[in-house]
């Protein structure tokens, strides 16, 4: 492979100096390349100094609100949210403030699927309405929700592997 560029490169020179490519080209008005698509923006969101970035959601789904709490967790805990729609499918995004220990996030959902992700525990479990969701303690006080409508749950992977995590101040 380095040959081929090599040798690829070597016919470039030649190329350029047999036509008189030591010259200064001439300068032509050409006009700016066009600037990318805006890039879309994720969420972010908080638990105490831990803060959260979700990945950007693809086109189509449009920010509907947000909300302060998930029906199926056991106990209460501090939740923020941000929900995305697109006709009747929905993507909620979410932090659960308060979760401590790993004991403390296997209890958390009753009926709940216990798993592991990025090394941790994480959960997961279907609503009797068909919400399919996905929760993993990131760190003790933050686990971060996942939950879709059934026409986007293939995106689940997708959205989690996009979460990073700000460093702490």
């Amino acid at each position: 492979m380095r040959r081929l560029a090599a040798m690829l490169l070597m016919l470039a020179v030649f190329g350029l100096t047999a036509c008189g490519g030591g010259e200064v080209p001439e300068h032509r008005d050409t006009p700016p390349p066009p600037k990318p698509a805006a890039t879309r923006k994720g969420s972010s969101l908080a638990c105490g100094a831990t803060r959260v970035r979700f990945p950007a959601m693809p086109k189509g789904l449009v920010r509907a609100g947000s909300f302060t709490r998930l029906g199926s967790l056991t106990r209460r805990h501090e939740v923020r949210g941000v929900i995305w729609e697109e006709s009747l499918e929905r993507v909620y995004l979410g932090v659960v403030c308060g979760v401590r220990t790993a004991e403390q996030f296997a209890t958390l959902v009753a009926g709940s699927r216990l798993t592991a992700y990025k090394g941790g525990p994480a959960l997961r479990w279907t609503t009797r309405t068909g919400l399919r969701n996905f929760m993993w303690l990131e760190r003790p006080g933050t686990a971060i929700y996942i939950g879709t409508t059934p026409g986007l749950a293939t995106l689940i992977k997708q959205f989690a592997a996009g979460v990073e995590q700000t460093p702490e101040h």
